[in-house]
């Protein structure tokens, strides 16, 4: 979240080396997407009676997720200066590979496909024939990825990026 400088912070500019994309606004402030050659595109919520034209100041709730958001923060700062942006931690390689099949499992069940066919866009023709597919790991694996994209589709998401904490 983004909001003006406060006035008595004389010095503060904010330079930018970031091209401004989509805007939508919404009654929380603008959700504007930024784009910079460092980086993915991304979005920030600039919030109401600001101007993302004017220096910027970040405001960051103090709570659990405080870290993964002050980790957010440096990677938008970085970007805006042109310097490497470091890897989000939040996830693994292994856990994006399975977040991304997760998606398309669930794309094809919302089309009507079933676990076969899902597994045949997936994983191959030849892969999917190579054994019985009643007793296939590779079904179980289908299907957990359905259940697994249902749950993130129903709310489960949230949980996605945030860091994992020690009880």
């Amino acid at each position: 979240m983004l909001t003006t400088v406060p006035e008595f912070f004389d010095q503060v500019s904010t330079p930018v080396n970031h091209a401004i994309g989509a805007r939508r606004d919404s009654a929380e402030g603008s959700y504007i997407v930024v784009r910079s050659e460092a980086q993915e595109p991304f979005e920030v919520l600039v919030l109401p009676g600001s101007r993302p034209a004017k220096p910027l100041a970040a405001l960051i709730p103090l709570d659990a997720d405080t870290p993964g958001r002050v980790e957010a923060l440096i990677r938008y700062w970085r970007a805006g200066r042109g310097k490497p942006v470091p890897a989000d931690k939040r996830m693994t390689a292994q856990q994006r590979r399975r977040l991304r099949l997760m998606m398309q499992a669930a794309d094809g069940r919302s089309d009507g496909a079933s676990y076969r066919e899902i597994g045949t866009a997936l994983f191959g023709r030849e892969r999917i024939a190579s054994e019985p597919w009643k007793t296939s790991a590779l079904r179980d694996m289908v299907i957990g990825l359905v259940e697994g994209a249902t749950a993130l589709i129903g709310g489960g998401y949230l949980q996605l990026l945030r860091h994992r904490r020690r009880s």
